[in-house]
Order: C-alpha cells, then structure tokens, then sequence
C-alpha cells in the first residue's frame, strides 16, 4: 500500500550514478570495500579519479543494506517526465519515497555565523524571506500530497525563529492540519526572550530541534563564532520550567554535528546528557558533517565522520549501546505497511535508502543502564513477520485476525527474560495494539515516554553522492514556487538552495530599508 520490496541493487561492488565534485556532471561511480571500509570511486574525464570512504565498516552498510525497501512514489508528482536526477527535482516521477520530513526555510537571516552552515545565510549578500502567504502555499503543497499528505514539517534557515510572524507560522501550519510541527534553532531566541516559548507553544509546537554540538565551549566558539552552552543550558531549563506548570510543551531533541578529530570523542557525553534529561529531551540525532567547497583528500580524511564511526564511538564510550544495536531507517517500513494496510489510511513511511541513516531506541529506567530494545525484541525476526502478515492481510476484507495475529507476534519475538523491570509483555502489547487498531500516534506517544531515540543521519556531499540515495530521500525542502526537493540535492550536487534563494531574493541594502 505505501512500502515495496527495493529495487535497489545491492552487494559489492557494484555501479551506481555520481556527480563530479568539480563540475557537478553526472558521472559513474563505483561503491566497493576497501581496508574494510565502504568507498565510492569516480572518474571525470576532465578532473580525473576521486576516491571517499562512505563508511567506515563496509560490514555495517551491508546489513543496513539488507532492510532496504522503497516508497510506492508520488501519485501527483510535480514533474511528471523527468529523465535526469538529481537535476529535474519537483518531486519528480523517479523519486521512490514520499516527504517523511519537510524543511521550510523561513529566512537566510542568522543570529550567528557558523562556518558549518549549509544555508551560509550571512556570505550570501541578499535576504530571502517568503512571505506569510507564500509559506502558507507551501504548506497547502505539502498537505495535497498524494497518497500521503505530508504530516511533519521543519522550519529552517537560516535561524527560523527571527522570522517576524514566527508564532503566526507555527499555528498556521496546526490549523493546516500538521501533527508534527519542529524548529531547527540555535536556541538563542528561545533562550534569552522572556515569553518566547510561551508563545510557540500555545501556537502548537512540537519539538525543538536544538542544535547542540556538545558540553564543552570551546565546540561553539570554534564551530559557531562564539560561545553558546549557556544558552543550551537555558533552552532546557525553560522547557523544563514550562512543562512543570503541567502546559503543552515541545520536547526537544539534540541535533550535534560531528566532526572527526573535533567532537568525536564527545559523542558518548552529549548522548548521556540528553539521558540525564530525558524528561525534556527524547531523542539525539547525530549529523556527520558534510564536506563543502574544495578539500584535498588527505584532509578530507582527516574531517570525515560516517555512520559507522559514529556507532563504534558511542559503543567504546557509553559501554551499553553496541554497533549490533543499531539499524538504517527503512527498517521499521513493515510497521508502516501493516498499520496502512489495517486501517485502511496511507501512513507515513520512512523509505530512505539505507546508507542515509541509522538508529536505536533506548529503554530507561531510573538508576539503571540504558537498555536498547534490540536486547529484549528480536526486531529482526519481528520485522520479517511483520512483513509477510501485511502482504497477507493486502487483500482481505474482515482484518481483525490480522491485528490479533500482529500482537500474536510481538508475544513471540519478546524476551521478557531480557526485558528491563518495567517492560513486561502486558505493556508492550497495549502499546502495539493502540498503534495497530488506532492507527493514531497514542501508542507511539507512551512508547516515546519511555525511551530515547538515538539516530545518525548522514547528509551527502559532493564527494560522496550517490544519485540512488537522493532517488528515495525522504527529507525535502519545500520552495516558495511549489516545488518539493530532496535534502541532498537542495544544499548539495545541484544546489537548488543558491536558484531558490536568489528567484525570491531581495538585495539586503534593499531590505534593511525597508526594515529600517
């Protein structure tokens, strides 16, 4: 109904679709295991072989890859004939995925000067601010998609939270009927003016997508030009004072981009922290950093951080979270069939390709270690079952048996002896069958209650493009003219960021007088 076995070929080497880093023109390109390690090879005819490491534990890509599946696509696509990728984007009739996440950037405008930004609002020379109205076009875009109306926009930016009628946006896109409604911020504005979260929060925000490169200052005065962990600190504290007055609150989630050989080792510390906090904080997301502009490759090796580096760090430096323990997004895509195919609604799937990213869920207990849920599910064996009883139930009329058989299966593949104390079967099964008769985020939301989310997204570069990955992207961008563009080509290979910006841009001599 809305999840397909992938077409995407798989096993090494093999051939894929590229872009030069220099010239950007789609070239050939061949992913094979080198030292261990994944490695795209490329070869331009005018500016000669390039060779990246993609992941460092080429075993590690090869069992994500086995849980690859693929979205059944767009059914009003905006580009119906499109031939080219990633240079015909609208979303287009080769794209594989439908939006999971969609970015609205608000502005270019930044309250700070990062040199790691993708928007690189400050250098850019002019200011691109859509309007109210344009925004709200957007998302009348985003909630016409077919067969899954978009249910989770970002705003982004530049900083979002500077834009004049931020509270405004933020209810406008509840009453345009969004259930997850986030913000990328630094945090500085929900930090140092009085009232601010407030104001969001009646609006009906949801998640704070904090961004948050560790718990030592010398990462933001070296990443972001100044010091900011006091102002981290303080978004946490006024969450946490808001949500003590027993108010609708967003929680928030660490966003920390990683960097090798400058916060690597630190990975470990900022999961533990966000566990510390896990009354307001539900979830890490790591960002290796993506590589921009012209880098030699010795020093691109020297900056490159993958997914797997990011798993075998925080194994050596939390003790309790295994690379085992992890697994690539489209791996919960059996949930997503079974809970469309029982309620007869098209849900939201998460149809990356499965090098785009990975993660886990933690159980927490008061006092006690953190416990993956892998220890006490066998997911996989959960996953595959879950699988066949979707393509069985597709075309039946009376399904009740089927919800009953889905439960039936988690009693299987739970191992209450492994369990922690607190996840008994009985919770367990209450929580799956909400999710598998409702079809409604109440299960999800208890699930959450008592877990974190850790997750690694890898954005791609120019040196490490795969055209497959951005034929099902599930994170996109969507622009003032209705178009809908996958993440990787938005920032990166074709860049449609700078074309965007520059088709809605006012001059910023022209724009600070009119703001004057």
């Amino acid at each position: 109904m809305v999840v397909m076995p992938s077409k995407l070929q798989k096993g090494l080497p093999r051939r894929t679709g590229s872009l030069c880093p220099e010239c950007l023109k789609v070239i050939p390109a061949t992913l094979y295991i080198g030292d261990g390690a994944l490695k795209m090879k490329k070869t331009c005819k005018e500016h000669g072989e390039f060779d990246e490491v993609c992941w460092s534990d080429a075993e590690m890509y090869l069992k994500a890859e086995n849980w690859a599946f693929d979205g059944v696509g767009l059914q009003n696509p905006q580009i119906v004939d499109a031939k080219v990728c990633p240079y015909e984007c609208g979303l287009c009739n080769l794209h594989y995925s439908a939006t999971s996440l969609c970015n609205i950037d608000l502005t270019n405008r930044c309250n700070l000067k990062c040199p790691i930004c993708f928007a690189n609002a400050n250098a850019a020379g002019y200011v691109f601010e859509p309007t109210f109205e344009q925004i709200v076009y957007e998302f009348a875009v985003l909630r016409a998609q077919r067969p899954i109306p978009v249910a989770a926009i970002q705003f982004a930016g530049g900083e979002p939270t500077i834009y004049p009628q931020f509270p405004e946006i933020v209810k406008a896109a509840k009453d345009m009927g969004f259930p997850q409604v986030q913000v990328a911020t630094n945090g500085i504005r929900l930090a140092t003016e009085d009232g601010f979260l407030d104001k969001v929060a009646e609006a009906g925000l949801n998640t704070i997508y904090l961004q948050f490169d560790g718990l030592r200052e010398e990462n933001y005065i070296k990443a972001r030009g100044r010091p900011l962990l006091d102002i981290k600190l303080k978004v946490i504290e006024r969450v946490r004072e808001r949500k003590g007055k027993n108010l609708p609150t967003p929680t928030i989630c660490f966003v920390p981009t990683m960097v090798n050989s400058f916060n690597d080792d630190q990975a470990g510390e900022i999961l533990n922290y966000a566990i510390k906090n896990r009354d307001v904080v539900k979830g890490v997301n790591f960002q290796p950093v993506s590589l921009t502009g012209r880098i030699p490759e010795e020093d691109r090796r020297k900056l490159r951080y993958t997914l797997s580096d990011l798993a075998y760090d925080l194994e050596e430096q939390t003790g309790y979270l295994t690379r085992d323990d992890w697994y690539p997004v489209p791996f919960v895509s059996p949930i997503s069939e079974l809970v469309s195919v029982l309620t007869d609604i098209a849900k939201p799937s998460f149809t990356s390709h499965p090098a785009c990213g990975l993660a886990s869920y933690l159980f927490l207990e008061s006092g006690k270690d953190p416990v993956p849920i892998t220890r006490f599910i066998d997911v996989e064996g959960l996953m595959e079952d879950l699988w066949l009883l979707a393509q069985d139930t597709k075309d039946k009329k009376i399904k009740f048996t089927s919800k009953l058989k889905a439960l039936q299966l988690l009693k299987r593949h739970f191992k209450p002896e492994e369990a922690p104390e607190g996840m008994g079967l009985a919770k367990m099964l209450k929580i799956l069958n909400r999710m598998f008769t409702k079809g409604d985020k109440a299960g999800a939301a208890e699930f959450s209650w008592s877990t974190m989310y850790v997750g690694g997204m890898h954005f791609q570069d120019n040196y490490n493009y795969d055209i497959e990955r951005v034929k099902r992207c599930v994170i996109h961008y969507a622009t003032p003219d209705g178009k809908v563009i996958p993440f990787c080509a938005y920032n990166t290979g074709p860049n449609f960021r700078e074309e965007i910006e520059k088709k809605f841009a006012v001059p910023i001599e022209e724009w600070r007088g009119r703001h004057a």
